[in-house]
């Protein structure tokens, strides 16, 4: 695998990224509790060996296996992020075949014209002009490549079936907590629910649009169980969000998130939690 790198830009993305930001605990949390979902839809896109592929904003690297399963052993596989720490969990877990780059998307000396497919996984959304991002990412596919662009939850999850209202008061105060950190509008924080749109900008034809329902009930498997708890429960939500909510609200969902309470929603029998992954591909024309 080769450890040349594109040189890290530091300019902060729409949520503050930078070469310095390390989400890599969650990422493989997520990785790992929807990897079902996220396998098959990459199964579906029909990989061929052969294919040069590019992961953009490949973060910890699982997608880059879950490519190379489905390529086959001779596929030319490319992985790239601006995230030092991510970079660094990508090499260790994926073998010598795949190349795995540092460096910002809108810059990184990637050839043009070049790769057959790019898949793309909550990425996009980072950039403060996606379009512009796409765009760049078109440039890179040979004539007929596909763009394949992926974003988690463009519809409400659902958590907590037996308190909608606390579930809508907790989206509500994450949105104004992202907001309040990031300066930000709810225009931009909702603007990758237009995605389809965002594609059609890029000037991409043939588009197609799939969603996959990312569904879990009680019991639940420990891979489901230590994202819920850790990327969302803990890391997500937690005492950052007690200035937006009442006190009262603050610590119904606080006892819901406490493994230690007898309201702990992951010990329910009547846990359902219900997430959505939309693909959205194009070809270059």
């Amino acid at each position: 695998m080769s450890r040349l790198a594109a040189e890290p830009t530091v300019p902060s993305g729409l949520l503050g990224d930078t070469a310095d930001r390390d989400y890599a605990r969650k990422l493989r949390l997520f990785n790992a509790f929807a990897a079902p979902e996220l396998g098959e839809a990459i199964l579906g896109l029909g990989l061929r060996d052969g294919m040069r592929l590019l992961d953009a904003g490949c973060g910890t690297g699982e997608a880059l296996r879950w490519l190379r399963e489905s390529a086959g052993p001779h596929a030319d596989i490319v992985g790239i992020d601006l995230s030092t720490a991510h970079v660094q969990a990508a090499r260790a877990l994926v073998d010598d075949s795949i190349t795995v780059l540092q460096g910002d998307l809108m810059t990184a000396p990637l050839p043009p014209a070049s790769f057959d497919l790019i898949w793309s996984a909550n990425t996009i959304n980072h950039l403060r002009d996606p379009i512009a991002g796409l765009r760049h990412l078109t440039a890179l596919l040979r004539t007929r490549g596909r763009l394949v662009i992926g974003q988690s939850s463009l519809l409400p999850e659902l958590y907590f079936a037996w308190d909608s209202r606390l579930e809508r008061l907790t989206r509500e105060a994450v949105r104004r907590y992202y907001e309040d950190r990031y300066d930000l509008g709810e225009h931009d924080l909702d603007g990758a629910r237009n995605l389809l749109g965002w594609v059609h900008g890029a000037g991409l034809h043939d588009i197609v649009a799939r969603t996959f329902v990312i569904e879990r009930t009680a019991p639940l498997r420990t891979t489901d169980r230590q994202y819920l708890l850790e990327g969302i429960f803990r890391n997500t939500w937690g005492e950052r969000l007690r200035p937006y909510l009442a006190a009262a609200d603050y610590e119904a969902l606080r006892r819901f998130c406490a493994p230690d309470d007898p309201q702990f929603a992951l010990r329910r029998s009547d846990f359902h939690f219900i997430q959505t992954f939309t693909l959205v591909i194009g070809e270059r024309p």
